[in-house]
């Protein structure tokens, strides 16, 4: 990921995305602009790869946590 991507967020980066997608299928563009077209979007889909991770992680922390808070209430109330 370049330094400009990384400061996309998930939805700027998705809506870029969409729109690549939406030139592709179009076609009528030459085969250079394609590929460029096709480069970015793999960028971008790296973006938004990279944004939806960290959400599971911070995802799995909180309900690890949460599963963890429920433990120790259990052993206290026995």
């Amino acid at each position: 990921m370049t330094e400009t991507d990384t400061s996309l967020g998930y939805e700027q980066a998705r809506d870029e995305l969409i729109e690549v997608v939406r030139k592709l299928e179009a076609g009528g563009t030459s085969l250079e602009e394609s590929l460029a077209l096709w480069e970015r979007g793999e960028e971008l889909a790296k973006v938004c790869r990279h944004w939806l991770e960290g959400a599971r992680a911070r995802l799995d922390s909180a309900l690890a946590a949460r599963e963890a808070a429920a433990g120790g209430q259990e052993e206290r109330g026995a």
